[in-house]
């Protein structure tokens, strides 16, 4: 079976099981009678997300764009932390434990902070999706510059390689798998992010929906921003895993001849 085919294959089960766990799920709430302020149905999901379209697809739209501007942000920035890591053992001895401490605090109890600092709009959210996501791109890309063998390090040098030359035509190429890795992660954790920014201080995402939602028990508003949040994130590691396949062909060339 080829590569192709198995892509096919996977997306259909994967389809086919979520279609199958929809209908159990209807057929549980229609039999034991659930109310749907403890769970609702998802034909009720459906006919809230239908009825209003616009309304959710602009919120879903807000959310996509904190998201993105918040991953960009980690994407840059946390390459730019790794490079000073390898590069710099000062750098790392003295910054990288405050890293890693300042990771450790619990972002929801930081965000207020920024909406101290920067407000309640879009500027705030961003800073809080970012802060989440640049972690796992810092450790990620660290480690993928570290991981180049010495000898192939040695090699650019023998062949008088300057330091820009090792680093964006070695050290960098090398190092992609493991940035890509990194930003696959990220891009989750800055959804993540987004929302948390949203639950703070917002008057528009889907963080603003579930949050105002909730408050009312409008739950089936509360499953429809969360199945589009779903969906989203999906859409985004599917969008990482194509630029990944894209960047590292060479890694996907076994898979595709068998």
């Amino acid at each position: 079976m080829t590569a192709s085919r198995r892509r096919i294959r996977a997306v259909f089960l994967g389809l086919a099981s979520f279609c199958l766990i929809l209908l159990l799920w209807e057929a549980s709430i229609r039999g034991f009678h659930v109310r749907a302020v403890v769970l609702p149905a998802p034909s009720d999901i459906l006919a809230e997300l239908v009825a209003d379209m616009a309304w959710y697809l602009s919120n879903a739209w807000h959310t996509l764009i904190t998201t993105l501007f918040g991953f960009l942000l980690a994407l840059v920035i946390g390459i730019f932390i790794a490079v000073l890591l390898v590069g710099m053992p000062w750098f790392e001895s003295t910054i990288y434990p405050l890293i890693i401490s300042f990771n450790s605090v619990p972002k929801v109890a930081v965000a207020p902070l920024f909406v101290v600092w920067l407000g309640t709009g879009v500027k705030s959210q961003v800073a809080i999706s970012f802060l989440i996501a640049v972690f796992a791109i810092i450790v990620d890309s660290a480690h993928g510059l570290r991981s180049i063998p010495a000898d192939v390090v040695d090699l650019g040098r023998i062949l008088k390689g300057t330091r820009f030359d090792i680093f964006f035509k070695i050290r960098l190429p090398c190092a992609l798998p493991s940035i890509l890795a990194g930003a696959k992660i990220a891009i989750s954790l800055a959804l993540v992010g987004a929302i948390v920014g949203e639950f703070v201080a917002s008057e528009k995402g889907l963080g603003y929906i579930i949050l105002s939602a909730q408050g009312s028990f409008e739950m089936p508003r509360v499953f429809a921003a969360l199945f589009l949040l779903g969906g989203m994130g999906m859409l985004l590691f599917t969008a990482i895993e194509i630029v990944e396949r894209r960047m590292l062909a060479w890694r996907y060339l076994d898979e595709q001849s068998t």
